[in-house]
C-alpha cells in the first residue's frame, strides 16, 4: 500500500463548483479497484487550498485509476478551476499511530 497526496489551488470563485463536483465523484474514485482510502483536506489559513489524500493497493492501481474514463472526467471538470498547477506526491507511509 502507498499513499497518493495531491495539492490543488483553486481561485476563491471556483471552489464551490469543485466541492461541487468532488461530493459528485467521491464514491465512486473510493470504490474504484485498489483504492482503499480517501479525504479530502482544506488548508485552514490558505482556503483555497486543498489536498486529496487517498491510499491505494498498489501503484498499479492507481495508475490504472489515473488512465481511466473516471479519471478522465474528472480531471476535464477539475483542471480548468486550478489558479496555480497541481502538485502531486506518492509516498510510503512509514509509521501509523492512531
Amino acid at each position: 500500500m502507498f499513499v497518493r497526496i495531491v495539492k490543488m489551488s483553486f481561485d476563491p470563485e471556483n471552489i464551490e463548483e469543485f466541492l461541487h463536483n468532488f461530493d459528485l465523484s467521491k464514491a465512486k474514485i473510493r470504490a474504484f479497484e485498489g483504492c482503499q482510502f480517501l479525504e479530502l483536506y482544506r488548508d485552514k489559513h490558505n482556503t483555497n487550498i486543498f489536498f486529496t489524500y487517498s491510499y491505494w493497493r498498489s501503484e498499479n492501481d492507481l495508475e490504472n485509476y489515473r488512465h481511466s474514463d473516471l479519471f478522465k472526467g474528472v480531471w476535464a471538470k477539475t483542471k480548468p478551476l486550478f489558479n496555480a498547477k497541481p502538485e502531486a506526491w506518492s509516498v510510503d507511509k512509514l509509521v501509523s499511530l492512531e
